[in-house]
């Protein structure tokens, strides 16, 4: 069982491990929500995520005899550099198996921590089924990410500095892969004031808990599909699963798209960088309904290659009519790319890029195309440098995203 008294020994373990990321106000949030939001960000933890937490304090609580035989786990990423910074502390061997679907970024770090990294599969589920089969075969001792509840009580300590910073505390939102976070937050949440209210936070393309909590029983999700690569897993931990259905609130479901904006805004405005599994909550708070209260989202990790940050701003920038694309056709003669220009320029529009083709008809003196991608201010920015285009008689296509790409 996940008592008080174990989460006070957790806390204990934890302390001169981990960082204590102390809550930040988001004015920003707190004014597009109409609730006082703070930010919990584990993004600044040890190792880039709250998943040090959950593996530092297991890995302190076995024995010599299996810590000697070796380490091993399944993890998307940051459980994997959780379980690598412990198992290096501690002087023993690990060997984690992570999906090949996982970022370099997480990868890279994983071995520089010293452990063993193996590419299973395309999902989480893959890679589990793999360091499940190295514990019986090699006798390694398997550090589950989220199901066992050790590591669900030291993932819990999280409340701990939550109350700390927030006594008063109303919500807390908190993302969901297989529920250990979940489970350890809310129990713990719970048993310091149980008027708190905790829900968890899960992509559409992988809502596996939210399944479970409808069936009341352990399922599993034939497939799953989310940019969240930190929390798609398709059956969620049985273990924790009661902890689940006691102590959490509810459950908010998140469309990707929204974590593309989520990105945007938690960068612009708080100039930090949270991965897609941890901006779930920040989805969240646009489904709050509520007012006036207290809540608290939890980041639960920042590790994100730079790839996926640059894909993230490009849709995150066209989604909200900062950056878009136009087709326009003029006559082939001098002067005419000169015209569209000042009117572009008239309008503040700002030029990142120019196409002009003159093979888009067989008749060059009626049409060339001109491709235009600017920089704008917003979608009426953005509709206002088309309007003034067309009332000078230009005839205006605006180019699709997956155009734009091509």
């Amino acid at each position: 069982m996940m008592t008080l008294e174990d989460f006070k020994a957790a806390r204990n373990v934890l302390k001169g491990v981990i960082n204590t990321t102390h809550l930040i106000p988001s004015p920003a949030f707190s004014k597009a929500t109409g609730n006082f939001v703070y930010l919990k960000p584990e993004n600044m933890q040890v190792t880039g995520a709250y998943k040090i937490r959950g593996a530092y304090y297991k890995i302190s609580t076995l024995t010599e005899e299996q810590k000697a035989a070796g380490l091993v786990t399944a993890s998307a990423g940051n459980h994997a550099q959780g379980v690598a910074y412990a198992a290096q502390k501690a002087g023993v061997p690990a060997t984690i198996c992570m999906p090949t679907t996982t970022p370099l970024v997480k990868v890279n770090n994983t071995r520089d921590l010293g452990a063993e990294v193996i590419l299973q599969g395309s999902t989480f589920d893959d890679a589990a089924e793999l360091a499940e089969q190295l514990s019986q075969e090699k006798g390694y001792t398997y550090v589950h990410p989220f199901n066992d509840l050790t590591v669900a009580t030291g993932q819990g300590t999280i409340a701990y500095e939550i109350f700390s910073d927030l006594p008063d505390v109303d919500i807390i939102l908190v993302p969901i892969g297989g529920g250990g976070l979940a489970s350890g937050v809310s129990t713990l949440a719970k048993l310091l004031n149980p008027n708190v209210k905790v829900i968890g936070v899960e992509p559409v393309g992988t809502a596996s808990m939210e399944a479970c909590l409808e069936a009341g029983h352990i399922v599993t999700l034939p497939t799953v599909d989310t940019i969240a690569d930190g929390v798609a897993v398709k059956t969620p931990g049985d273990k924790v699963f009661p902890y689940i259905q006691k102590n959490l609130d509810g459950i908010i479901t998140i469309d990707d798209g929204e974590l593309v904006g989520a990105f945007l805004d938690m960068t612009e405005k708080h100039k930090m960088i949270v991965e897609n599994a941890g901006l779930l909550t920040i989805a969240a708070l646009n489904h709050l309904d509520c007012q006036n209260q207290n809540v608290v989202s939890i980041l639960s990790g920042g590790n994100m290659d730079v790839i996926t940050m640059s894909s993230l701003i490009q849709h995150g920038l066209i989604d909200r009519g900062r950056v878009f694309t136009f087709s326009v056709e003029l006559p082939d003669r001098p002067g005419e790319l000169v015209s569209v220009a000042l009117i572009i320029a008239e309008q503040n529009g700002n030029v990142i890029k120019l196409e002009h083709n003159q093979f888009v008809s067989i008749n060059r003196q009626s049409a060339v195309e001109l491709r235009v991608t600017l920089e704008a201010f917003g979608h009426s920015h953005k509709k206002a440098i088309l309007d003034a285009l067309t009332q000078k008689g230009y005839s205006v296509r605006e180019v699709m995203t997956a155009d734009f790409y091509n």
